[in-house]
């Protein structure tokens, strides 16, 4: 009897300090848990600050004008900002069309054709280093090459400029969504008689474009807000842009300019500008997200 109730005096001790142990957990689990969460949703506080802010400033001077006409002469009322919207379009296009196909090419060849060469790990290197250097030193290497070459600012110089800066994001995104793409539908596409050619653009290639088309929207947002490296190349322009070859308006060196002009008009024209600018590369993302979810469906 004595044994059996010490057996059952140790058995009780040991569900009540498991129970105990358990309840600890539960509490610690919950108390990160809802802490993780507030702390996400203080990260948003700066975030809807921004577009409240913007929304407010920018909206009153919102009108069709804005987009058709060009900017007025300092301490003057009426206009709008059309060919600096033309001129970001413009480079923002030229840039994606140098720095995706080679960002896009460069990432297979180091994701799928030689991932371990020292070749492979010195483009990694190269390109993670780029992420990190000022968007002006791109500014300066494009005034350098492109601006001193032909003489003048440029469309074509602006492009180049916001191409340095947006290549190494799109090397380095576009080689993860490669990487996301199973192993298993390539063994598959092998199994069936594909080349890795036929399987990297039958197979991988569509199975990772919503990824691809995530990272270049990346690009898309940072070149279209960059200011310095436009001002070197591209300058700016009060006139509607009729050559590549002439100095083109953009909205962030609009905003730039304005913003610090004494002139109250101006300077509310900025943040309508600003709202623009916003809401430009907000659709621009989710048209994409939207149509490559779709056709990955």
């Amino acid at each position: 009897m004595t044994t059996a109730t010490s057996s059952m005096a140790l058995a009780s001790g040991s569900l009540k300090a498991a129970d105990g142990r358990s309840r600890r957990r539960i509490f610690r689990n919950g108390f990160w848990s809802a802490l993780c969460i507030a702390l996400s949703f203080l990260t948003l506080v700066p975030l809807f600050s921004i577009v409240f802010l913007v929304l407010q400033k920018g909206l009153p001077l919102l009108n069709l004008q804005v987009f058709t006409q060009l900017p007025p002469a300092p301490g003057l009322t009426g206009g709008g900002f059309g060919n600096a919207i033309q001129g970001t379009i413009l480079m923002v296009f030229l840039a994606l069309l140098f720095s995706a196909p080679l960002g896009i090419l460069s990432a297979i060849y180091v994701s799928e054709y030689d991932p371990r060469s020292r070749l492979s790990n010195a483009v990694r290197f190269v390109a993670k280093l780029l992420t990190g250097i000022p968007s002006i030193i791109c500014g300066v290497f494009a005034f350098s090459v492109v601006v001193l070459s032909t003489g003048t600012s440029s469309a074509i110089a602006g492009g180049a400029a916001l191409a340095v800066l947006t290549l190494p994001t799109i090397l380095l995104t576009t080689e993860q969504a490669l990487l996301g793409v199973p192993k298993a539908l390539r063994e598959a596409s092998y199994g069936l008689g594909a080349t890795k050619f036929q399987t990297i653009v039958r197979v991988v290639l569509p199975e990772a474009l919503p990824a691809i088309m995530t990272g270049i929207m990346l690009a898309v947002a940072r070149a279209a807000g960059e200011t310095a490296p436009v001002l070197f190349t591209a300058s700016f322009s009060n006139y509607w842009l009729k050559s590549l070859m002439q100095p083109a308006a953009s909205l962030s060196v609009l905003i730039y300019n304005f913003s610090t002009l004494p002139y109250d008009y101006q300077i509310q024209m900025a943040w309508t500008a600003s709202l623009v600018l916003v809401a430009l590369v907000t659709i621009t993302n989710i048209t994409a997200q939207v149509v490559f979810s779709r056709r990955k469906r």
